[in-house]
Parts: structure tokens; sequence; C-alpha cells
């Protein structure tokens, strides 16, 4: 039975859609977090210790739960992208794309030929159960939602291109890559950064597209949804543990 993509339909619909960063690598906390209601889950596999394998294990672990998984792959390699894609995920996040032909090459790697470059492998894999998704390919391009990082200042530069790209459903600022590349590395709070990150998410919904970002503190979140924001992942797993970690222990040391 198709599986469609409620992710890409809410954003589409312009929905607000907050997240969880999952950077932990570990299925166990995944579904611990799914238990949660948050309404997307980012499965990262840039700077988490992840593989395709621990990606698998966490999108068999969130399934029962109604947030949605996206997955970050390391980056937007075609072959990875097929793995990804036939392991189950619907929605990714794809790092680093400073122009358009990045985004164009993204693109092909999610749809199969003859408008693609995706391998055609689905019926012996997760994402059409085995098989048992009789018309998987037929619409599988309609429930794969991609949404590319904004990240440096020639991403900037190239924003309007960018966006223009067809297949393209959402752009994600990334306020740290973002902050290191315009000079003020470890200061997202940067007015010339802060400047930016609202140019971008006012431009993108502009031409109506999502526009999403992460935002771990809650009045930056707010303003970043005030500006028109619709994805937007407010906490990381490894922060929020660390954080409950040594508030435990202060009571007591």
């Amino acid at each position: 039975m198709r599986q469609r993509n409620s992710f890409k339909e809410a954003i589409a619909r312009g929905e607000v859609q907050i997240g969880l960063w999952l950077s932990t690598g570990s299925s166990y906390m995944a579904e611990m977090a799914a238990t949660s209601d948050y309404d997307w889950l980012l499965i990262d596999g840039e700077h988490a210790p992840n593989t395709i394998q621990t990606m698998l294990e966490q999108l068999q672990a969130v399934a029962p739960y109604k947030a949605h998984p996206v997955v970050r792959p390391l980056e937007g390699d075609t072959a990875l992208l097929k793995q990804v894609l036939d392991i189950g995920a619907q929605t990714v996040l794809v790092p680093m794309v400073d122009t358009a032909e990045d985004a164009k090459r993204v693109v092909e790697a999610l749809r199969y030929p003859p408008v693609g470059k995706r391998g055609v492998g689905a019926s012996i894999a997760r994402a059409s159960r085995w098989g048992r998704v009789p018309d998987y390919m037929a619409h599988a391009e309609e429930d794969i939602c991609l949404l590319v990082q904004v990240e440096s200042r020639e991403a900037l530069n190239n924003l309007d291109e960018i966006i223009a790209v067809d297949g393209v459903d959402g752009v994600f600022i990334g306020p740290a890559d973002l902050s290191a590349s315009m000079g003020h590395p470890d200061d997202a709070g940067h007015p010339e950064v802060q400047e930016a990150i609202e140019h971008c998410i006012r431009r993108v919904r502009e031409t109506g597209k999502a526009a999403g970002t992460l935002a771990v503190d809650p009045d930056m979140a707010r303003k970043c949804m005030d500006w028109g924001a619709v994805f937007v992942a407010v906490a990381v797993d490894t922060m929020v543990y660390i954080q409950a970690l040594d508030e435990a222990l202060a009571q007591f040391k």
C-alpha cells in the first residue's frame, strides 16, 4: 500500500512542523524520541556516527509512531542517496548545496530514469515493502521530499537559482556553517548572520516553497517562525541528554 508523505504535504500547506535532531546514532534513543509529540525527527548522517545500517534501524524504530523521519546523508552523492531511499526514507535533507547545479544533481539522484539517475532496485528494498507496493516506481517521486541546505556565502549568492530548481521542496538554512562562512564562527546570533537567515527564510517563502532551520534557542526558533519558517528543529537529543545529566548531578554535587 502506498505511503503518502504527510510531512511534504504539511509544509506545502504552510503548516509549521516542529522537529528534533537525532544525533546519537541509536535506534533505542530514536524510538524514545518518537514517543514524544515532535512532528519530524532528523536522522543525522552528516555529523552523527551513522551508517546506512544504523539509519535503517532508526527508520524501523520510529515507523510505528506519528513523527516523520527525515534523513540527512553525509553528502548529496548519487549512490548514497540511492541507498537512503531504498531503506525507506521519503524525506531527505542534503547538506552543502551551494549552486543550482548542486541542487539539480541531487534531484536527478532522487528520480528514476529516464528523467533521473536513481538506480532501479526498490522491488527488493524496504522502500516498496519488498515489492508489496506494486506501483511504487510510478508514485515514488510524488512522495519524495527534498530539502536542501543553504549554509555558505556562495549559496546565499545563488539562493534564487537554487530555489527555482524543480524538485526542491524546501530550503534549510544551516546556521552553524553559514555563520562560519560569513566570518562569524560559532556566532549565529551575529547581526549579519541574523539578517542573512531572515532574508533567506523570507525569500524562500516568497517563492511558495518551504523554509526551515535548526534553532535550539526558543526565542530564535520563534523568530524564525515569525519570518516564515515552516519546518524548525528546536532541540538536539545529545544536547538535551547532556543538559539533563548535568542538572540531575547539580542537585547533589
